[in-house]
């Protein structure tokens, strides 16, 4: 029977250049790590095809990040190997490409922090993970130099190989956090207790049963719970609209 791949703990790295993200991603597959445990976040992709105009926070939220295989045409292959593919609007960054489920952490980081208010920023989102805030500022200040971010979660007893491999493919900045990245559900959801602290403060009791029901039922056909959090929150977008907080909370009349 195969090893069951137990994710335990995040190493976070830079890369200078693009070549070496592509290069790291290969060699981590082919060491086990799934495709869904890779993040990636950089501002600097090289891209034959110029995209007019950016998606903000809400836009994707609202219509789910693009698929892996459209921005993998626009920003290189290795970005269809991943889960989760949009451009994002951080503050003090501005358009990010953000692949993995880092996507999804900072689209629904329960403090706000790419809400736009001022003083947000990529620091405050991953302090949010357990990050120290020191070396979150070296990864904002990394990024804004065209520099790249690059986040694989890993077992516990393999961390010490994912690190080695890290540093001979020119990873700097290495920095392991005892966590792992959140997710609406692993696997079913059946209660909200199942949701993500990140997804659940977004949702009131009646949004949050909306997205249950949406999630469950899109996973039980598709498997994929990538798939099934896209067609979860436009279950909610299409049923509820935000208050003055950002949850979704009021009911849409006639719906």
């Amino acid at each position: 029977m195969p090893e069951v791949y137990q994710a335990e703990r995040t190493i976070s790295v830079v890369f200078k250049e693009q070549k070496q993200i592509d290069d790291v991603i290969r060699r981590l597959l082919d060491r086990g790590v799934p495709r869904d445990n890779i993040s990636v976040l950089g501002r600097n992709f090289q891209s034959e095809t110029r995209i007019a105009g950016f998606i903000t926070k809400k836009d994707v939220i609202l219509g789910g990040l693009k698929s892996g295989a459209i921005f993998g045409s626009l920003f290189g292959s290795f970005l269809s190997l991943l889960t989760g593919v949009g451009v994002l609007f951080i503050p003090f960054l501005g358009p990010i490409v953000a692949a993995g489920p880092i996507s999804a952490v900072l689209l629904g980081a329960a403090s706000g922090a790419i809400a736009g208010s001022a003083g947000a920023g990529l620091v405050s989102a991953l302090t949010t993970l357990g990050m120290p805030e020191d070396k979150a500022a070296v990864y904002q200040t990394r990024l804004q130099a065209g520099e790249f971010l690059l986040m694989a979660e890993v077992p516990s007893d393999r961390a010490g190989e994912f690190q080695l491999l890290l540093e001979s493919a020119g990873g700097e900045e290495i920095h392991t956090t005892e966590t792992t990245l959140a997710r609406p559900c692993s696997g079913p959801c059946n209660s909200a207790n199942d949701l993500s602290p990140e997804v659940r403060a977004h949702l009131s009791p009646e949004a949050q049963r909306t997205f249950i029901e949406r999630y469950n039922s899109v996973l039980n056909e598709t498997s994929d719970e990538f798939t099934a959090e896209q067609r979860a929150w436009e279950a909610v977008r299409q049923q509820f609209d935000e208050d003055e907080n950002g949850v979704w909370s009021k009911a849409k009349v006639g719906v």
